[in-house]
């Protein structure tokens, strides 16, 4: 595993994704490593409609998805990784686990850094953790980023 060369982060823009963030910049440093940052798009649930007109577009709201998505990647990049940290930032699109999963072994990452919670507390508890599925289905070793305790250091 050692040295590390390459760093996968995969962030959903919350606080303890912005946590993993910074553990991964910070081993980024030590080992001189490159850093990539990703950023998921899930599909949008989409239902059979009505033959006629349609008042919503979804290809056009996923497209905006995707773009919002790269916009605030690159502005996560300038704002939170050093200059001297050889980083960039992909979006890609699916359920986030196999993504993540895929582009591990596309890019040949020597290990991955996640938070243990993300965004949505509610969709662990209906689909299980990401975290979770990434530990058991990655090529590489994985450190996982439990959130901050607001009461106190971790013990």
């Amino acid at each position: 595993m050692l040295p590390l060369k390459k760093i996968l982060c995969p962030t959903d823009f919350s606080e303890p994704s912005l946590e993993a963030l910074q553990a991964a910049v910070e081993l980024a440093r030590h080992f001189q490593a490159e850093l990539l940052v990703v950023h998921v798009v899930s599909p949008v649930p989409t239902v059979a409609a009505p033959p006629g007109p349609i008042g919503f577009d979804v290809g056009a709201y996923q497209q905006g998805l995707s773009e919002s998505a790269e916009q605030s990647l690159n502005e996560l990049l300038n704002e939170r990784v050093p200059r001297e940290i050889t980083s960039w930032a992909t979006v890609a699109h699916g359920d986030p686990s196999h993504e993540i999963i895929r582009l591990a072994e596309k890019s040949a990452v020597d290990v991955i850094v996640t938070a243990t919670r993300g965004a949505s507390a509610w969709r662990t508890f209906v689909f299980g953790s990401v975290a979770e599925r990434i530990v058991r289905g990655a090529p590489c070793p994985v450190l996982t980023v439990p959130p901050r305790q607001q009461d106190g250091p971790r013990s």
